[in-house]
């Protein structure tokens, strides 16, 4: 069982920190132009970028995918409760900020396996005070420790719907791993809860790059999956997807059957993006599928939103800082 770690940047923390091996979350704050990153991550990111140079690009769209879904959830589903796995260095507008800004008083548990992130983590606490936020240091590899967790039974109800977020994680799992943590989270999801997801693929690139892909894991320490839209798709078959395309004013777009041919499946630029068309980029240049996918809430769910999730009451399990601390990645 994972123990709820306090927002404390401590020795003791900062000397878990293994400097000399690039880390994803590191990687990714370097992408996104941070500044909490060590020349392991730095080589690293750049070994990808030379392979895939629109990957900070990728970075960027798949953090605004995340800002899209998260504020579907919190101001039209009605969702109270998120449980963000691999949020990563803080990065403002963070999980808990934008569903806040719908609604005060939702609840955010944020997980991640590394330590740097529990050195921000305090970013990660500044709760309004009629919701809650919580840290817990644990490997999605590990779900029941994720699950088991009192910082997440303590901040949010399992036994009410959640926003479960794993957004760009899963491809840094073997597929046994991914499908096992998947499997077992949604096990633990109440009726009416959803799934954000994202993850990288091969299927918009280059035969080409894509072959470069196994030399770049093994020589660089990446340790990256790519997946195909039926091997994504797979993680959420059963579910349903809610619609990519934005409805229209004053409409409620139904709620679509996920089948393991992932046709529900979009390039995360192309899920209810906030700019036209002709000014996306290129779905080869981000290469990653996102999925917004809510799960039944009776023995069928043909059409419509989830229902609202019912707030815990509120309990003060955390430190909070009133100071703002940006710089995820």
């Amino acid at each position: 069982m994972a123990a709820q770690r306090r927002a404390e940047n401590t020795p003791a923390a900062v000397a878990m920190i293994d400097t000399s091996t690039p880390h994803p979350a590191r990687r990714y704050n370097y992408w996104l132009g941070g500044k909490d990153h060590f020349a392991a991550d730095r080589e690293s990111g750049d070994a990808i970028a030379a392979v895939f140079p629109h990957v900070r690009e990728a970075a960027l769209q798949n953090r605004w995918f995340l800002q899209r879904a998260v504020a579907y959830l919190a101001g039209q589903a009605g969702i109270r409760q998120f449980l963000d796995v691999g949020v990563g260095i803080p990065l403002s507008p963070n999980t808990h900020e934008i569903a806040q800004d719908f609604a005060p008083d939702c609840r955010v548990v944020y997980v991640d396996n590394d330590p740097i992130v529990l050195t921000h983590a305090r970013a990660l606490l500044t709760s309004d005070p009629a919701g809650a936020t919580a840290y817990v240091e644990a490997d999605l590899r590990d779900p029941a420790a994720i699950l088991d967790d009192p910082g997440v039974h303590h901040t949010i109800d399992l036994s009410q719907p959640v926003g479960l977020l794993l957004v760009a994680v899963l491809h840094f799992l073997d597929d046994d791993e991914a499908t096992r943590a998947v499997a077992e989270l949604r096990a633990a999801l109440a009726p009416g809860s959803y799934i954000v997801l994202s993850h990288g693929t091969t299927d918009y690139v280059s035969v080409e790059t894509a072959a470069r892909i196994p030399a770049l894991q093994q020589d660089n320490e990446v340790r990256f999956q790519p997946r195909s839209r039926e091997q994504v798709a797979g993680f959420v078959a059963g579910l349903y997807a809610v619609d990519p395309a934005p409805p229209a004013p004053g409409t409620v777009a139904p709620l679509v059957p996920i089948d393991r041919s992932g046709p529900q499946l979009v390039s995360v630029v192309r899920w209810r993006p906030d700019r036209s068309a002709h000014d996306l980029p290129r779905d080869e240049d981000v290469a990653c599928y996102g999925v917004v996918a809510g799960m039944p809430d009776g023995a069928t769910r043909p059409a419509g939103a989830m229902p609202a999730a019912s707030p815990v009451a509120s309990t003060d399990v955390t430190s909070r800082d009133a100071n703002h601390e940006p710089g995820r990645g």
